[in-house]
């Protein structure tokens, strides 16, 4: 079946492109499902928030203090890996993504390996990799 025909006019076909399709996948009134408006404007219950605001503030002023992060925190997640099975190739995916703080933790990794580069003038290379 061809969208366009020869008896539809651009003007025609464009208003029977745009019209809404009633189904339960589109958010419609039937399914009670939610379009992504009402969610978006419904305010969400994060658990996690003081906990990630806390990461968020903690500061860097001890060069101890930021090798000790940057051991601690890996650059890279330590699980990912290909394990060989029978001739095949098996992905494992980074688990790492899967912690809620995960964003939180790196960028506490990042500003302590710039403490150290930019205030310190030390080499971080050893926690590149």
């Amino acid at each position: 079946m061809s969208l366009v025909t020869s008896s539809h006019s651009p003007s025609s076909l464009s208003s029977s492109i745009s019209s809404p399709i009633a189904s339960p996948l589109a958010g419609g009134s039937q399914g009670g499902s939610r379009t992504p408006k009402e969610t978006k404007d419904r305010p969400s219950l994060d658990l996690l928030a003081p906990l990630r605001r806390w990461v968020d503030r903690i500061e860097i002023h001890n060069p101890r203090f930021a090798h000790l992060i940057c051991y601690l925190i890996p650059g890279s997640c330590p699980f990912e890996r290909d394990v060989p099975f029978f001739g095949r190739t098996i992905h494992i995916p980074a688990l790492c993504t899967l912690n809620p703080l995960y964003e939180e933790f790196i960028s506490l990794r990042f500003r302590a390996l710039s403490y150290l580069a930019d205030v310190h003038h030390e080499d971080i290379t050893r926690y590149l990799s």
